[in-house]
């Protein structure tokens, strides 16, 4: 399957994983928008397969909702990117940009999330003075590491003690 393939799937999954199913998205008319743009990009080129899917594959690693949220909407901007060099004159298109755009709207935060990923990865740790702030920070992040993990052994001890398993 082609890059462009993956789009109603991508969009499937964010629509039925937070709630917008009742969004006015019409899939019979985003799978024509994609089936056009496929052909926009010759999709159906040998060299497609190679290498296997490039967003599918990534997404049945993130599990839990705060985290596709965050995946998500990173790979809504890389379609969207992809749109920018497109020709906008064209429906198909603009269809398919409009609705990811909305989509992007509804996983704002996860944009929020990605950014702060990206700029956690720019710090230079080995400028002394980030690391005096960090030394000065690291009991708190252990701090909020520890109930993070209490709060998921509480969980599992009360799902046990529920569960007559």
């Amino acid at each position: 399957m082609a890059f462009q393939t993956y789009g109603l799937l991508v969009l499937s999954v964010i629509m039925i994983s937070f709630g917008h199913a009742e969004h006015s998205l019409n899939l019979l008319q985003l799978q024509n928008d994609i089936d056009k743009l496929k052909a926009d990009f010759n999709s159906s080129h040998s060299d497609v397969a190679d290498g296997g899917p490039i967003f599918t594959e990534r997404l049945s690693s993130w599990t839990e909702r705060n985290e596709k949220r965050i995946i998500l909407s990173q790979i809504i901007s890389m379609y969207l990117k992809m749109l920018e060099n497109t020709d906008k004159s064209k429906a198909h298109v603009r269809n398919i940009a409009e609705e990811l755009y909305t989509l992007k709207e509804s996983l704002s935060d996860g944009s929020k999330k990605m950014e702060d990923l990206k700029d956690l990865t720019k710090l230079q740790m080995t400028d002394l003075k980030i690391q005096r702030k960090a030394v000065n920070e690291l009991f708190n992040v252990l701090q909020k590491l520890g109930d993070t993990s209490s709060s998921h052994k509480r969980k599992r001890s009360q799902f046990q003690r529920l569960c007559k398993c």
